[in-house]
């Protein structure tokens, strides 16, 4: 059987460069898209100008502009940015139907059947940055390989405006010094036990022995062996099941008592419960949870099955209860609360 042909699709800095075309003024300026400092938001992404001063995704927007004092914040404009990743799709499907949505910025494609460009996938991958680059005036990196992995690894080499491509007689090669900080779900602590295992680069990993992997790091051993010598058997999944859905928030005073956290939490479950039944027809929930954030940005969650014998998801005593044991945890003001 052919290797497959994978390309992933990753808008640069997508929400800030939107803003950034629908406002050519602010080009030249760092700006970041989020909540505002007073309101304790947080940076959902920002444009590279901004990212020169250390600002990141997820950082609490006080400390951006602690950061960048110059850094324009704007308020996200999620309908906007739909309307943007729908005119994405439409390209896409000019090439291909194996579509697999990761974020509306971000997707993969299995172009193996397409036989545009004498099926050259790296070809397609070009001519689709230039249609986004003419019709919707922003730009998308592309990575272009046998499997979603490595395809994920390319698109993100040659940020911003990049393409490349990791041919199936090149991954030998490329993974061999490919550090495993780039494996998707190697974060700073399995980095750092990897590290004391003597190993820093995927060629580095393959010398460990599978049995090692396993017991070290459990069923995700298997997974690790695989990676580090390029291999991913993953298929592109153009229906892609949801696997939870949750609502948060966090507030700009801090909730002292428990039985304001309660108050609150009843908002929060009416909101999550206007959301679920909106694809309430296609899910069965098998679990609940509470999220809860401390003042000193610790964070718990408790999560319980929901019984056979419930007769609905939405407890809102059974969710009042995981409140009350999740702050136990913790015993002081709260800054975020979340339920899903």
């Amino acid at each position: 059987m052919p290797p497959r042909k994978i390309i992933h699709i990753d808008a640069d800095s997508f929400y800030a460069s939107v803003e950034t075309r629908e406002d050519p003024s602010l080009r030249e300026l760092p700006i970041a898209v989020g909540g505002r400092a007073a309101s304790r938001g947080v940076i959902a992404t920002c444009n590279y100008q901004a990212r020169a001063f250390g600002v990141r995704s997820a950082m609490p927007s006080s400390r951006a502009l602690q950061l960048c004092p110059q850094l324009v914040i704007l308020k996200p404009r999620f309908e906007l940015y739909r309307a943007v990743s729908a005119g994405f799709h439409r390209i896409f499907r000019d090439y291909t139907e194996v579509i697999e949505p990761l974020s509306l910025d971000e997707a993969y494609l299995d172009v193996t059947d397409c036989d545009q460009f004498n099926g050259s996938a790296t070809l397609i991958a070009q001519d689709i940055r230039r249609r986004i680059r003419e019709e919707l005036r922003l730009t998308v990196s592309a990575g272009i390989a046998p499997n979603k992995f490595l395809a994920k690894v390319g698109s993100d080499w040659d940020k911003p405006d990049g393409c490349f491509t990791i041919a199936p007689g090149q991954v030998a090669d490329f993974v061999r010094e490919l550090p495993v900080s780039r494996i998707n779900g190697v974060g700073a602590v399995t980095a750092a036990r990897l590290e004391k295992l003597g190993v820093t680069t995927c060629g580095d990993l393959q010398q460990v022995p599978l049995e090692t992997l396993v017991k070290r790091f459990g069923k995700y051993g298997p997974r690790l062996a695989e990676l580090a010598r390029g291999v991913d058997h993953r298929q592109v999944q153009p229906s892609r099941i949801r696997k939870s859905i949750s609502v948060e928030n966090t507030y700009s005073q801090d909730l002292p008592t428990l039985e304001q956290m309660a108050t609150r939490l009843e908002t929060i479950l009416q909101e999550l419960h206007t959301r679920f039944s909106r694809i309430e027809q296609q899910y069965s929930p098998a679990k609940r949870f509470v999220k809860v954030k401390f003042d000193n940005f610790n964070q718990t969650t408790m999560e319980e099955v929901i019984p056979d014998s419930a007769s609905q998801w939405l407890d809102r005593d059974a969710y009042q209860r995981l409140l009350a044991a999740a702050w136990q945890r913790g015993e002081r003001p709260v800054r975020l609360l979340g339920a899903g």
